[in-house]
Order: C-alpha cells, then structure tokens, then sequence
C-alpha cells in the first residue's frame, strides 16, 4: 500500500489526510503547530468540518501527526503539500509556507538514502511558480536530480469549506499537472483508490494546470456576479422573478444551475483572492482581462448595495437597532473571512446602530475580530427579538428552520438575502424584503 504523508494539517490538509487514512493509506500529517498535531495523535478534530470526526474516527489505525518534516520524507512514498499560500499587496499568491515547508523537506531528502520521492503541491500558486521556482529550489537543497530522483506534480483542490470531506471523496474533476507521465499515472491512481464516484481526471502540464485552477475559480466568480447583477435588476422591475430566471438559464447546459443563485457578494478565502490573482497573473503577460477586473468590482458594489438597503429600511423603521442572522460566508463553516455579513456588520456599527448578530458556527470567530461593539445573541428566536430590522445573510438550512413564531411575535422588517422566508409575506406585523425581487423600497441609493 502507497505510504502518503501530508505537509500542512489546516482544514483542507487535515480532511484530505484523514481520507487517506480512511480509505487504508498509511499516513502522516506534518504541521508546525504543537496543538495541532497533538490533537491529531489524540484522533479529535481540532476545527468544525462537517464528517470530519467522523473520517478521523474511520481512519485513526492509519493515521498519524508529528512536526518533523524529516519524517514525512522517510516514512511515505509521496508527500502532499498543503500550506497557506497567502495573497501578496500585487495580488499574487505568497509562495512563503510553501518554500519554508520544501527546504525542509529537502534537506531530509539530501540526508536519507532513498532514491526517488514524490511531491505533489496542492496548495493554490501563482501560475510559474512549480517550474519556475519550487522545483528548482527541491533541485538545489536536496542535490537531487528532477525527474531522476523525484517527480513534482501540482494537484489543486476544488472544495468548499462546509463540504470539504464531500468534496474530496466526491469530486467532479481532479486536476493533476504532471512533471512526466509516470508521475501524473501514479497520482492518477491514487485517486481512483481515493475518490468515492469516478471522476473526469484531467491531466496536463504543471504550467497548464497551474492556470486551470485560478481560471475555474475566476470563471465561477463571474458566474456569481452576473447573478447578482440579475438580482438588482429584478427588484426594479415589478412582476420579474428571479429565481425562475435564473432557473431557466440554468437548465440550459452550457450554463448549469451552480452558482447561479443571485444574493450576496461573493467571499470566503478563495473567490476574491483566486479573481484577483487571475487579473494580476493575465496582465503580466500584457493581457488585460477585463471581465476579471469588472467582476471584483461588481462584487464591491454588491456588497455597497446590501449596506444601502439595509440602512435605508432601518431608517424608514424609525428604530436604530438591526438584527444579522448569518456571519459565516457560506453555510456549515465557522469562516469568516471576506463575508458579505461581516463587511455589513462593520459599516452598521461604524454608524452606531445598535447591531445583534448570531450564527450557528462563527460567533466565536466573529467575537475575536468585531469585538465587543455588538451583542451576540445565543439563539435564533434571541437575535430576531432584538431589532426592528432582521437581515438574512447566510444561505443556510438552519437559520431557514426557524421557528416562525419568532418572528410573529415580534414587528419587523425582515430582508432576506436569500429568499428563503417567503411565508412571512403572510405575517401582518411583517414587512418581507427579499434581495432580488421587486420592492418599490429597495431601488433606493445613496452613499453610505
């Protein structure tokens, strides 16, 4: 059996080595951080995942963690790594964790005697990166030969985080840049062990792959943005329904339904950055990619166009205080990160609006940044009581499952970013907003 060690035990590193160790790979988990490893070694999930205490449980026999990357070197057969590639003032992504983690390894590779080692960077890069700096630098520490003594390949992962273990057993497309074929051959039939379903394996030069991944992700953010910019015209048109519009385009297969929804800006630790980083990739070689550029902006407006019209309906409430259901940027992660919420959150409380929030996973995270400049309420029906103004800004199943007697209970304003309280149109004591249909209060701009 293929020994796998894992380089970076974050909330895709540890969920992609836990699934290895589920499916009976041998496998070590390196990471730098004591807690983490230890928690590792204990078997407990040392951050919310959906599944993922699960996967550790099924996997624990064959999983272990240590901080010594000497290890991973010796111990596996094939190293993936899966480090932070932070995003750069030009836009560009840092390669800072990456080079850190490969001199290490590296300098294990020059001292061991085994004769061949397999890397596999997963980590989102700048597309040049693999061939232009980190093969070189494994070439150049270890005195080893590429394509003799080890193969690189670039294998980026599609998840979402919410459904990350999912996404990895499931996937639709893995991609895999291969430094020759035996390498890409290997990856490719690990992941035929790996994967629950059969997926498309797409396989091409790093260089190619490299550009694959940002492109896919900028594509997707465009995707959303034309969404959004759908949603803001149907509220200024009486009678236009959103959803089916959408609907309808979506059944169409050369569009697809997925990210098709029309809400919120989009957020979270890859979309903004991977569309940026498209841009700034696309203009080195003199191209200006404009649709890259215009849907960031379109993002920026679309999160300027919720603030106006929450602010205007708490205005018109007479009230100053406002409720936010949903920090998170998606649903079933505690991630804040770039949400739409948290940028909302921040400009009501810079006009000193008596602001309520709650969430089921990111009140801890969002106490750490936003401090105590709100309340953070300890349950659904407590956050919808405090305010005149209730804005819905997570499009998750479990702020939809609230009990409607809160809000029956309680006047008020209800904006709903993701139209998924339409039966509060029939509460008398409630004025239904939704994000995306027409509302004569709505189509109101004004600086905020």
């Amino acid at each position: 059996m293929i020994r796998i060690s894992v380089v970076g035990l974050g909330k895709l590193g540890l969920c992609a080595a836990a699934c290895f160790a589920a499916k009976g790979f041998q496998t070590i988990g390196i990471d730098v951080d004591r807690k983490r490893v230890a928690a590792v070694g204990l078997g407990a999930a040392p951050f919310s995942e959906p599944k993922l205490q699960e996967i550790l449980d099924r996997g624990r026999r064959y999983l272990s963690a240590s901080e010594d990357h000497r290890v991973a070197l010796e111990h596996s057969d094939i190293t993936f790594l899966i480090v932070p590639t932070p995003s750069e003032t030009s836009g560009r992504f840092s390669n800072e964790f990456l080079t850190d983690a490969l001199k290490r390894l590296s300098l294990a590779f020059r001292e061991t005697r085994k004769s061949f080692h397999r890397f596999v960077i997963t980590s989102t890069v700048s597309p040049g990166s693999i061939d232009g700096e980190l093969t070189p630098l494994i070439e150049s520490v270890s005195g080893r030969r590429h394509q003799r003594d080890f193969s690189v390949c670039y294998n980026p992962e599609f998840i979402a985080l919410g459904s990350v273990i999912d996404d990895l057993l499931n996937p639709d497309m893995v991609l895999i840049g291969e430094s020759d074929a035996e390498a890409g051959d290997y990856l490719e039939g690990l992941y035929r062990t790996l994967c629950d379903n059969h997926p498309h394996i797409s396989r091409m030069s790093i260089i190619s792959a490299e550009i694959a991944k940002i492109s896919l992700n900028a594509y997707v953010t465009m995707k959303i943005s034309f969404a959004n910019t759908l949603a803001n015209i149907c509220e200024r048109i009486p009678g236009a329904e959103l959803d089916k519009i959408t609907g309808a385009l979506g059944s169409d297969s050369r569009i697809a339904p997925r990210y098709l929804k029309g809400g919120l800006a989009y957020g979270g630790p890859c979309f903004p950055r991977d569309n940026r980083a498209f841009w700034v990739f696309a203009r080195h070689y003199g191209i200006d990619a404009k649709l890259a550029a215009a849907t960031d902006a379109v993002n920026q407006d679309q999160r300027q166009h919720l603030c106006r019209t929450v602010i205007t309906h708490i205005d018109r409430t007479g009230a100053r205080s406002v409720s936010i259901l949903g920090l998170a940027y998606k649903p079933n992660t505690p991630v804040i990160e770039e949400s739409p919420a948290l940028f909302l959150v921040r400009a009501l409380v810079e006009k000193k609006y008596a602001v309520t929030v709650y969430d089921p996973l990111a009140m801890a995270d969002a106490r750490i940044l936003l401090g105590e400049s709100l309340v953070y309420a300890e349950s659904i029906e407590d956050c919808i009581s405090q305010a005149g103004v209730c804005v819905l800004t997570t499009n998750d199943p479990v702020l939809a499952d609230a009990d409607m007697n809160a809000f029956r209970d309680h006047p008020m304003t209800v904006i709903d970013c993701w139209r998924l309280f339409p039966q509060l149109k029939r509460l008398n004591n409630i004025k239904y907003i939704a994000l995306g249909d027409h509302d004569q209060n709505t189509s109101e701009d004004r600086p905020i």
